[in-house]
């Protein structure tokens, strides 16, 4: 992968992506064996002598108090992601269960 790649329309898309100015911060939902888990990228958007937009991996100084304030950021997104996904799974677990379990007599009235 190029320094100077163009953004990807029809590939995957990240879950969030926050942004500063030019600077952007896209958080990756993946799959492993171990279950998901999250991954975050940066980029420095810019266009090209073309008018294209492209994404640039490197930093000016400048930009680099961006770069750690989105890592900040991303880092809260990704855990607050985290936990609806835990407690999604949760729920459609606990209604699943719910479901197989047969109502007795008891069961009605609570």
């Amino acid at each position: 992968m190029s320094e100077h790649d163009n953004d990807n329309t029809s590939g995957p898309r990240p879950e969030a992506t926050l942004r500063d100015g030019r600077v952007k911060a896209s958080i990756w939902r993946n799959e492993a064996e171990g279950g998901p888990f999250r991954s975050t990228t940066f980029a420095r958007t810019y266009e090209d002598k073309d008018g294209n937009t492209r994404d640039a991996h490197s930093f000016s100084g400048t930009d680099l108090l961006k770069v750690s304030e989105l890592s900040r950021q991303a880092y809260n997104k990704s855990r607050i992601l985290d936990r609806e996904e835990r407690r999604e799974a949760f729920k459609q677990q606990r209604d699943a269960e719910s479901k197989e379990r047969p109502r007795g007599r008891d069961d009605r009235n609570r």
